[in-house]
């Protein structure tokens, strides 16, 4: 997939139907763990998801339109330590709505640190997708910040935390642009599978 144009089109309290007939691809994942920079360094646009100096500023659902074909959809963060009782189960009710609300929804990466172990929030994320039959993969990102050499040793608790394959975790970064072209082709799959 050669991504050629991306716009963000708007952000969202309570989800709504969007563009009819746009596929959506869910980004989900705790707070802080880069997916405004994912969708800056995918789309190679170094502004258009705006990166938060401090966790927990992502309270919204984030719409990018991508080659007018798609929609990535940022979702806020959750496990954020600051955030109030109130707040977090207004989290849970905005991503309970939003998943149960989107009919268009084809698949989600779930993005995780590579340096830590999945959190138990991680862990219940990748089981919510498992029980909704999401079809999604696993972003280690951050990847930059550890040798090529010491990955798998990195990756071996996420993977048995999450209960997923090598083949089904791309180690990403932002930073290099390292697993660009393979998050690409796994967000291509989503969008057409089977082929």
């Amino acid at each position: 997939m050669e991504i050629r144009n991306a716009r963000f089109v708007t952000s969202m309290a309570q989800y709504r139907e969007t563009e009819p007939g746009l596929k959506q691809i869910a980004l989900c994942g705790r707070s802080n763990v880069g997916k405004s920079s994912l969708i800056n360094c995918v789309t190679r646009r170094s502004k258009l998801a705006k990166v938060g100096a401090a966790p927990g500023k992502t309270r919204l659902i984030n719409f990018f339109e991508i080659n007018g074909e798609f929609y990535l959809v940022d979702l806020p963060g959750y496990g954020y330590a600051k955030a109030g009782k109130a707040e977090i189960e207004r989290w849970g009710a905005m991503m309970e709505d939003y998943f149960s609300a989107s009919g268009q929804l084809c698949g989600a990466v779930h993005v995780v640190d590579i340096r830590h172990e999945p959190t138990a929030d991680d862990v219940q994320m990748n089981a919510f997708l498992r029980a909704r039959g999401i079809p999604f993969i696993v972003c280690a990102g951050k990847c930059d910040k550890i040798s090529r050499g010491a990955r798998m040793k990195y990756l071996a608790p996420v993977l048995r935390a999450l209960q997923v394959q090598p083949w089904q975790v791309i180690c990403f970064s932002s930073e290099t642009g390292d697993g660009r072209e393979a998050l690409l082709e796994a967000l291509e799959g989503f969008l057409n599978p089977g082929t």
